[in-house]
């Protein structure tokens, strides 16, 4: 209940066990810290309290600056417009490797679960493929497509792609055989099948393999822009570190880091809460 706390007294009727309800309005207090998003912002200002007074102790800017004066450099590179369009620039590849590792995967998923052939391709591809780091593809994306955004959603495609479909996979086989009949019982088969009977029961493995393949993905493209990340003449996020790293600008440098977190916020807790709350939440498959 949000307004009220429930307390059951065994006690409460002498001599015969019985059960008092005693009802107590919560505080305000209560009722704020009931709010995820309340504990959450209480726990990222003690860390941002732990971080500023740790760097104080350490008292070297140059490898670790405080987080007032990374929040100063966060708040200057904004005004300049540079941390915006690099930002911009990250966003924009990193959402086209992703979408189509999404619908790579998902397209090798049908495959595998409507026949026995796609199944072999799809498990001998993921033991062969998933375990290669993306960035060790790196200098392979250079010399195949050269020095650009090509290259970038090359590796960001192969760090999406398996483990989306692994996640996907695993989901559509974990559908109870009732299900299944149902949709069979239906007449449904093909996408039809896939999309009302598997893909609805299978969306908790689905949503964590799209959770998955977002941290790759960024992950992916922070560390291939911190190698090269000149696309067209303007790099992106982990360029803009590369290079406040090359000047000694440490401030700008954990700006930029703070950057890459504060964007995972954001994802995790408006896109994916949203998609879940809205899905498996009302579905009644998550508590």
């Amino acid at each position: 209940m949000s307004e009220a706390k429930i307390e059951l007294r065994a006690d409460a009727v002498p001599g015969a066990g019985g059960v008092e309800v005693i009802e107590r309005k919560l505080s305000t207090i209560e009722l704020i810290w009931t709010s995820a998003a309340v504990r959450k912002t209480v726990l990222i200002i003690f860390l941002g309290i732990l971080w500023e007074v740790y760097a104080r102790v350490l008292d070297n800017p140059l490898t670790f600056p405080t987080f007032s004066d990374t929040v100063a450099a966060f708040i200057d590179s904004v005004q300049s417009g540079i941390l915006p369009s690099r930002v911009w620039t990250s966003i924009k590849i990193l959402v086209s490797g992703y979408v189509i590792g999404i619908l790579l995967a998902g397209t090798l998923t049908v495959l595998a679960i409507n026949t026995q052939i796609g199944t072999d391709f799809l498990e001998t591809m993921t033991a062969m493929f998933n375990p290669l780091p993306a960035i060790a593809l790196l200098p392979l994306a250079l010399i195949w497509f050269g020095l650009g955004a090509t290259s970038l959603i090359f590796v960001l495609i192969h760090s999406v792609l398996w483990a989306v479909a692994l996640n996907t996979h695993a989901g559509f086989l974990s559908v109870s055989q009732t299900l299944r009949m149902v949709g069979r019982n239906y007449g449904l088969t093909g996408l039809p099948y896939v999309f009302r009977i598997l893909i609805p029961a299978a969306f908790p493995s689905i949503l964590t393999g799209l959770k998955i393949g977002w941290a790759f993905a960024w992950r992916t493209l922070i560390a291939a822009e911190l190698v090269f990340g000149v696309s067209s003449g303007k790099g992106g996020l982990g360029w803009f570190i590369f290079e406040n790293r090359n000047i000694l600008d440490i401030p700008a440098v954990f700006a930029g880091l703070l950057t890459v977190i504060i964007i995972g916020l954001v994802v995790e807790n408006l896109i994916f809460r949203t998609l879940e709350r809205r899905t498996i939440r009302r579905w009644g498959m998550q508590g």
